[in-house]
């Protein structure tokens, strides 16, 4: 059974042994990963209020413009949010499953930025964009019922993007299957060392995320890596992966 301090300690190694190749490829994964998470917003009821009172000082001509500036707005972020929504699909998601194959591969060797980009390389970015694209589907729709079975179903997948990173041409259904099985009885330890990263993200906001980039998210990212490297050694020794 592994420890948090076990995996904290060789991801912290690991993570020391090529420390601008780590920062640089956890902020790529940033980057496009989080393209799509956010949206835009639009608060129609608060310009509605405003426009009632501003009709009273424009004239028609002057409302009609400034509503067509507003449908003209709202256009413009519809088509930025999908925009956004493309990136986190198309580029985000795969550059995902390369960062993990660079921190698989880190921990024994030097390894290239360049390894982010092995997906798009390997002549199976179509199954990695859709693997990772259900697989996000599916914890979006478990988190509509309630947040915790999305919780939950995020620890279930986690090793989705490691077993891509290492098998980008495995079924999806296999891929679900496998990291479904690696996680079986981890999730709530694996939960357990998410939070231990907590105090580490609370202080990086006091250096307005800078801590983040340089520290945080390689440390986590390379302690990840460890988790996912003992769960494969338990599915080779439990027999059900070869």
């Amino acid at each position: 059974m592994w420890t948090r301090a076990q995996l904290k300690e060789n991801g912290k190694l690991a993570f020391y042994r090529s420390y601008w190749e780590c920062v640089a490829v956890t902020f790529l994964m940033g980057i496009f990963g989080a393209a799509g998470a956010g949206g835009w917003n639009f608060n129609i009821k608060y310009y509605q209020e405003n426009m009632e009172n501003l009709s009273y000082v424009y004239s028609p001509e002057a409302w009609h413009a400034f509503m067509s500036f507003l449908a003209a707005f709202a256009v413009f972020g519809v088509i930025l949010t999908l925009i956004s929504i493309g990136l986190k699909i198309f580029v985000g998601n795969v550059f995902t499953v390369g960062g993990s194959r660079f921190f698989i591969l880190n921990r024994t060797q030097k390894t290239k930025i360049g390894t982010i980009l092995s997906p798009f390389r390997s002549g199976e970015y179509g199954n990695v964009v859709l693997t990772m694209f259900l697989m996000d589907l599916y914890i979006f729709l478990w988190s509509l019922l309630l947040v915790v079975p999305g919780i939950i179903k995020s620890y279930e997948y986690l090793m989705v993007p490691y077993i891509l990173a290492e098998n980008p041409g495995m079924d999806r259904r296999e891929a679900f299957a496998i990291s479904k099985r690696m996680m079986d009885g981890e999730k709530w330890n694996t939960f357990v060392l998410s939070l231990s990263f907590l105090g580490w993200v609370l202080l990086s906001g006091c250096t307005c995320g800078i801590l983040t980039i340089f520290f945080v998210n390689p440390y986590a990212q390379a302690t990840y890596t460890e988790l996912y490297t003992y769960n494969k050694i338990k599915a080779y020794n439990e027999g059900f992966i070869r």
